[in-house]
């Protein structure tokens, strides 16, 4: 069954710049160019441009802007509405779908957009494994995909729940028809413009420094507000939030507790503290498999011992990670899917959850054989030292604050640990090599959870050891796919919400994943600078990290913003490039969202 991926992993990686966060113009710089721009700050990493290769989370929110999807999720409760397509209708059985693509959209090329471009996408996602890198999942259940006119038809192997979300970035065929031989390497990064039919147009790249977009003015939807966009790479989020302060830039998402707080109560700025789409959790890695059942990596014996990891469970005080952790921004964890969404969304009754027990833990690890030492540590039933790896990622300031708290608590009940907060790279290398114990982990979940729920299905682990992991541990059980096969194609949404929180309490029974907490998102923007944009969901939903584009898109400038002290005092008005003037800076902070790798969906993430 199919995988449809949505916002990627968000498993951000730092810029690689020097000392100061702020990109410098050179001296000889050309000519502006006229209008408004936005420029968004961001510590995240391009792994790819290409919507068949990119699974990080600023790629894939990249992709959003540049190419329309099949449909698109409503900025005020996430429903599915028309995006590229207008209209769909069923068959009976639900096995075949047919689309209806606007009539008048044009590529920015001026080429008209038609069904036969969704169908080539699709097509080739379906028969070149390359293609199929970032979002073939969607694509899995899919028996034949045929265009006549504007009309899609879609014909599927099984129900599938997913055919109004599927996230795939639909391309030109009379652009990237050129490149399927080396689809599997082209990055769609050195010739711009880029052909898209979004709401921006990709007109720039340079690694680590920064993307430039300009608004679409034919989008069928209608011009965004700005009309240039600029993501511009910082070294990290304080110097992202000194320049929002300093009205260098003029939005910061994914704050910590304390950039939140030094940021209320500023003149021209306005904070906004909104429940989150996705968990924080804690990974567990009972062994390194390939889908074939072939171990490989050196992950701990002890985490096979459902005992030992419902032990772990127990020892680690979630309340007071929120507490300590987040300031009281967020909500202790249990079920995979965050309360936002409160259809999918499962919590344990008290009675059985893994509320913060040590003297429980300790009893559980006694039964199962891991005895405490002379030194009150403990060892492996057979006697051999007993250590966890905990693995974290450096850009994501959660990571390094909890590896303390874990470790403190772990060693409480008599478990060793030795922490490794490494770069976004080092992460990925020592996850799908299965080199570790327990991970930090971070998604941002879809309105529809279909992809997280696949991170933990038996096919989502490599194919071979050390290859693509789609999640971050190496789960397999047979029951669980069982439950998500049903969900998958369950088309009563009563009855398939019932069926994900089985799903949800399988995971927390078997104690494969410790769902530490749902961390609010916490944002500011200049309202001197920034007149009007839409959150998703409305009223008290987020600017970042949305599923759509819709607040870049909507966002209208300040009746005052071309006169304010920006133009006079700020740096980047000398320009960031040659041919770009800041008028507005936006920055995503707080490690950027999710490599879904996304997400990927991660997007991302979304992973974080």
């Amino acid at each position: 069954m199919p995988l449809p991926l949505p916002r990627r992993r968000a498993l951000a990686l730092a810029a690689a710049l020097a000392g100061a966060a702020v990109l410098s113009a050179p001296a000889a710089a050309a000519a502006a160019p006229s209008g408004k721009t936005l420029t968004v700050a961001t510590t995240g990493s391009v792994d790819s441009l290409s919507p068949f290769l990119a699974q990080r989370a600023l790629p894939t929110d990249i992709h959003r802007l540049m190419y329309d999807f099949l449909t698109n999720y409503d900025a005020a409760d996430d429903h599915a509405i028309g995006g590229l397509a207008g209209s769909w209708t069923t068959s009976a059985d639900k096995l075949t779908w047919t689309f209806t693509v606007r009539d008048g959209v044009k590529w920015s090329d001026g080429q008209p957009v038609t069904a036969d471009d969704v169908a080539w996408t699709y097509n080739l996602m379906m028969t070149n494994t390359n293609a199929a890198t970032a979002n073939g999942t969607f694509v899995a259940n899919f028996a034949k995909v045929t265009a006549t006119g504007n009309q899609l038809v879609i014909t599927l192997k099984q129900p599938q729940s997913t055919m109004l979300a599927l996230d795939v970035p639909i391309v030109p065929k009379h652009i990237w028809a050129a490149h399927v031989a080396d689809i599997g390497k082209f990055n769609n990064d050195a010739q711009f413009p880029v052909v898209g039919d979004g709401p921006f147009i990709l007109t720039g790249y340079q690694k680590d420094q920064y993307l430039t977009l300009d608004a679409n003015p034919n989008y069928w939807r209608g011009k965004p507000g700005f009309d240039h966009l600029v993501f511009k790479f910082y070294k990290d989020a304080d110097a992202e939030v000194e320049a929002l302060k300093k009205g260098e830039v003029d939005f910061v998402s994914g704050l910590t507790p304390a950039q939140y707080e030094s940021l209320k109560g500023q003149s021209d700025i306005v904070t906004n503290d909104a429940p989150s789409k996705r968990f924080y959790a804690l990974a567990i890695n009972p062994g390194a498999t390939t889908t074939t059942g072939q171990a490989f990596g050196n992950g701990s014996p002890a985490l096979r011992n459902q005992k030992f990891r419902q032990a772990l469970l127990y020892a680690v005080d979630t309340k007071t990670l929120v507490a300590k952790t987040l300031g009281g921004y967020g909500v202790a964890g249990a079920g995979y899917i965050p309360p936002a969404f409160a259809t999918y969304h499962w919590s344990p009754d008290p009675s059985t959850a893994y509320t913060y027990n040590p003297d429980k833990a300790n009893q559980l690890l006694d039964t199962a054989g891991f005895k405490k030492g002379s030194n009150g540590m403990r060892t492996m039933p057979d006697g051999k030292p007993l250590t966890l790896r905990l693995l974290g990622e450096t850009n994501r300031p959660d990571d390094t604050q909890n590896a303390a708290f874990v470790s403190d608590y772990l060693k409480a009940v008599g478990i060793a640990t030795t922490t490794s907060v490494v770069d976004q790279g080092k992460l990925s290398d020592t996850e799908t090599a299965g080199t570790f114990d327990l991970g930090f982990d971070s998604w941002q979940v879809n309105p529809d959870p279909d992809y997280v729920l696949s991170l933990r299905k038996c096919d989502g682990r490599p194919s071979k050891p050390g290859g693509t992991l789609n999640g971050d541990d190496f789960i397999c059980d047979q029951n669980y796919d069982a439950l998500y096969a049903k969900q998958i194609s369950e088309y009563d949404p009563a009855t398939r919400a019932s069926d994900v929180k089985q799903m949800e309490q399988a995971l927390y029974t078997d104690a494969y994943i410790n769902v530490l907490y749902y961390p609010d998102v916490l944002e500011a923007y200049r309202s001197d600078v920034i007149g009007s944009w839409e959150k998703q969901p409305q009223p008290n939903g987020v600017y970042w990290g949305q599923d759509g584009y819709w607040s870049f898109w909507s966002a209208k400038p300040a009746a005052a913003s071309a006169s304010s002290s920006k133009s006079s005092s700020s740096s980047s008005d000398t320009g960031l490039i040659a041919g770009i003037v800041i008028a507005v800076v936006v920055v995503v902070g707080g490690g950027g969202l999710v490599l879904a790798r996304r997400r990927r969906t991660a997007s991302a993430e979304e992973r974080e």
